[in-house]
């Protein structure tokens, strides 16, 4: 059997931008892209604090130590600058890994600094 597990979050990042011009995505700081081990053109689902929704799309590295947090495309009508989200990455596991899996937390402040990481 595989399951699906959370590989990593970003816990309540600040949304910096939102640009509606964009073919779609959404622009993560390469820092804390890096922390919670989440690659360019990786899915990801998206879950808005502020309005309750969710979604899912793919991430485009932004500039490192920006704090950069830009949803692009028809996902920049799903928030508003200033909202707070919660970044959520995937994988897919054997039952026997999947039991022992920790995934990594990454904790920010209001600027998008990384505070904590958790794993």
């Amino acid at each position: 059997m595989v399951r699906t597990m959370c590989k990593s979050k970003i816990h309540r990042v600040v949304v910096t931008q939102a640009n509606l011009k964009y073919t779609g995505s959404i622009t993560i700081d390469r820092t804390l892209m890096k922390a919670a081990d989440i690659l360019p053109y990786e899915r990801v689902q998206i879950g808005n604090i502020n309005n309750g929704s969710r979604l899912e799309t793919y991430v485009m590295p932004g500039k490192a130590d920006s704090g950069t947090i830009c949803l692009n495309g028809a996902a920049a009508r799903w928030v508003e600058i200033g909202d707070e989200i919660i970044i959520i990455s995937y994988c897919l596991l054997e039952d026997k890994q999947a039991r022992g899996f920790k995934p990594k937390l990454v904790c920010v402040n209001g600027k998008n600094k990384i505070q904590q990481i958790k794993e």
